[in-house]
């Protein structure tokens, strides 16, 4: 089966001064240096299908960017291989980036001083769009992502939800089949968030578009994505989908108790130490219960337990092909 992108071996070293301490050894150190390698991404590999939206999370220094900048071309790696959509990124990336989008929420690619419409206008430019496909384009978006009172303002006086707008439509002006998102949605308001995760969700199912999906922000995940990678210390501890990491790895689940005098009880408790269907008859045998709810851990913070060693993961989870 052919694949959107597949990541075989993949590792990134970086080579670290040390620093001795001491004024002696610190005066040595100016005439020899001494070194340290570092695993940035240490044997990493996955397959992504066309079509898929897969969230790419990990802890800071986790190594995920390093990553997503070997599968955008930025970097090259020390070893492993990889390919996106027919292509070597590294070793063909002029005409590789003219098929891929990036999206970095915190580096805008807009011109600061000229008003959005014509950034697109240079887009269209770099990328030779034709002017039917551009203006087909620019037409949805503006529309899907309710744009068309700020288009003709400059850069510089979009508030940060509005040039985070227009630089996803700068992204995808040029239907690339793979978009790479790096944290969109960051220190934007709650509509702004939801407009963006509509707006990927109707790309994804519309245009079939690959998407790569990195964030801290584990409701962009959940709404967003049905596949999760996790990586943590340069290496893939976790593959597969949201639904599964939730029902394997949600050891603490909330009792909500309504009582039938009026008053709510509210008790947490360990599966894994304690069956819930145990948990149940003890409490109905202590309390006179009217109404009765169980409540499933959020996913930020199963997520928190996996990154901080409470959860061990199945190591049965992370082979390198998702059917």
């Amino acid at each position: 089966m052919g694949y959107m992108i597949e990541v075989e071996g993949l590792k990134k070293y970086y080579k670290i001064a040390k620093r001795d301490k001491g004024l002696m050894q610190t005066m040595r150190g100016l005439f020899k240096r001494k070194y340290e390698i570092r695993k940035a991404v240490d044997d990493i590999s996955f397959q992504i299908k066309k079509g898929e939206i897969v969230g790419f999370i990990g802890p800071n220094g986790a190594g995920k960017s390093t990553t997503i900048k070997m599968l955008s071309g930025i970097l090259y790696p020390d070893e492993g291989k990889l390919g996106v959509n027919g292509f070597v990124p590294y070793k063909q990336r002029k005409q590789y980036v003219k098929n891929i989008g990036v999206v970095f929420g915190q580096k805008t690619q807009l011109n600061w001083d000229l008003p959005l419409i014509e950034s697109f206008e240079l887009m269209k430019f770099i990328y030779k769009i034709p002017q039917e496909k551009y203006e087909e384009n620019l037409h949805k978006f503006v529309k899907l992502l309710d744009m068309e009172d700020f288009i003709n303002q400059p850069v510089r006086q979009l508030s940060l939800g509005q040039r985070m707008r227009g630089d996803i439509v700068a992204a995808l002006l040029h239907s690339p089949e793979v978009v790479f998102f790096d944290e969109p949605t960051i220190g934007l308001d709650v509509v702004a968030k939801e407009k963006i995760r509509g707006f990927i969700k109707y790309m994804n199912k519309t245009e079939q578009t690959t998407i790569i999906f990195t964030t801290h922000d584990m409701q962009d995940i959940e709404k967003v994505c049905d596949r999760l990678i996790i990586i943590d210390s340069g290496k893939k501890v976790y593959d597969g989908s949201i639904d599964e990491i939730k029902t394997k790895y949600a050891y603490s689940k909330t009792v909500e108790m309504l009582l039938e005098d009026g008053t709510k009880q509210v008790q947490t408790f360990d599966v894994r130490k304690v069956p819930m269907n145990e948990v149940m008859e003890k409490l109905f045998a202590q309390y006179h219960i009217k109404d009765i709810a169980i409540c499933e851990p959020e996913i930020d913070a199963i997520i928190r337990d996996i990154y901080e060693g409470r959860v061990l993961l199945d190591t049965n989870s992370i082979g390198g092909v998702h059917a």
